[in-house]
């Protein structure tokens, strides 16, 4: 039998970011001192879904580039809802940083394997994430994800 992971997948754009984009502007500020703090915008994720994320082997979010083809697991260590340090949050969102409302302290940024949306479902129905993620607006699923 398979092994689930209980996480969230979160949707991100470029649209406020570098040059570099969302995710290389993350993993430089990991370089340079270890972990970065990535927020999310809209809706807190509540508590019961960030202790399910904690609880995994490995804590881990699936970022999804809305309409592009980058899929990335980012491996947190903390999860919180205060406002991190500004020099621990990537420079171009810090002036705009009390509008997240989640904040993940991330170590690694790595690229997801190309069929990720394929063994991920979305906990409400069931479904796989590639279904659900092409018709819902949604900013983020609560995701099971079998192994890999």
């Amino acid at each position: 039998m398979k092994s689930k992971e209980c996480t969230i997948a979160l949707r991100f754009a470029d649209t406020f970011a570098p040059i570099e984009g969302t995710i290389l502007a993350h993993r430089n500020l990991i370089s340079e001192i270890g972990f970065v703090w990535y927020g999310k915008l809209g809706t807190a994720v509540s508590g019961k879904v960030v202790n399910k994320i904690l609880s995994n082997a490995i804590p881990r979010i699936l970022l999804i580039h809305s309409g592009k083809a980058g899929r990335y697991w980012a491996y947190i260590e903390k999860i919180q809802y205060d406002l991190p340090s500004r020099h621990e949050i990537p420079v171009y969102y810090r002036d705009n940083a009390e509008i997240f409302k989640t904040w993940f302290k991330i170590t690694k940024i790595e690229e997801a394997s190309k069929g990720i949306l394929g063994i991920c479902t979305v906990a409400s129905s069931n479904r796989p994430l590639s279904e659900v993620s092409k018709s819902s607006m949604s900013p983020y699923f609560i995701i099971n994800v079998e192994e890999e």
